[in-house]
């Protein structure tokens, strides 16, 4: 009886979290005069394609979108590049300084981001990346959390394994790349997912940068569609649904690595 209790209350608090989706799919199919006539759904013979095809012919919806996976993906690459390797270097060598190198990573991470808009600004300003691909992606190309993350899943991998590959006579990358990446996949795939989905969806910091239209990313292009006196609400919300779309395919695509990431994370000390 308490098991059922519990499952009915998780399957109810499932399709609360679903509602949100479901309305903005619903609106993605309304008219903008029904957007307030039909609060949830409009009759069947109101629902329209419009909204999409407004926004291929109206606006560069392709370009934002192709911007987006430039920038998202590059950055995950790089990301999961430099926080793999420091997450390697804090978990299996021993140097002077580590434990001062991991209070200040993990008091980094409790700065609030916009604190840091101003100097992050000032120095992309002088290294002339200001309206570029490149101010967005080189500010993120380290990430402290995943740094953390990736140290705390590696230190997991028993030291045995790799003075074997030192027996074998494999260099201290060689060992990274071949003997400890590939038993850190669950972790990989889970740091991707978040890794993704936070630049996938970053607003303020190429709201601040980016000035050239045909440089815009997703959210900033679909920012777009708000005028001073109207906004095309069907509009928004079709590239909205179509912009959630990368992020729902990716998280299938990494469903087994993303929980068994979490769930090694969470029980290693």
């Amino acid at each position: 009886m308490r098991r059922m209790v519990v499952y009915t209350l998780l399957v109810l608090f499932a399709l609360l979290c679903l509602v949100p989706i479901a309305w903005l799919a619903a609106s993605a199919f309304k008219a903008n005069a029904d957007f307030h006539v039909y609060p949830v759904l409009p009759p069947v013979d109101r629902l329209t394609l419009a909204n999409f095809t407004s926004l291929f012919t109206q606006m560069p919806f392709l370009r934002f979108m192709m911007n987006s996976f430039f920038v998202a993906g590059a950055t995950v690459i790089l990301q999961l590049f430099f926080s793999s390797l420091g997450g390697f270097a804090l978990a299996k060598y021993d140097f002077a300084g580590k434990k001062t190198v991991m209070g200040v990573m993990l008091a980094t991470m409790m700065i609030p981001g916009p604190v840091l808009l101003a100097p992050m600004y000032e120095l992309i300003y002088h290294m002339g990346l200001i309206d570029s691909h490149l101010g967005l992606i080189v500010p993120g190309m380290v990430n402290v959390f995943g740094m953390f993350l990736f140290r705390q899943s590696m230190l997991s991998v028993p030291d045995e394994m790799l003075q074997a590959a030192r027996i074998d006579g494999c260099n201290e990358f060689q060992i990274f790349w071949h003997v400890v990446m590939p038993v850190s996949r669950p972790i990989v795939g889970a740091f991707c997912l978040i890794a993704f989905m936070g630049t996938w969806n970053s607003f303020l910091w190429p709201q601040i940068i980016l000035q050239s239209s045909d440089r815009f990313t997703l959210p900033i292009g679909l920012n777009q569609m708000i005028g001073v006196y109207e906004a095309d609400y069907g509009a928004m919300m079709a590239g909205t649904l179509l912009a959630v779309l990368p992020v729902v395919a990716l998280f299938f695509l990494l469903q087994k690595e993303f929980i068994a990431g979490l769930t090694k994370g969470a029980v290693k000390g």
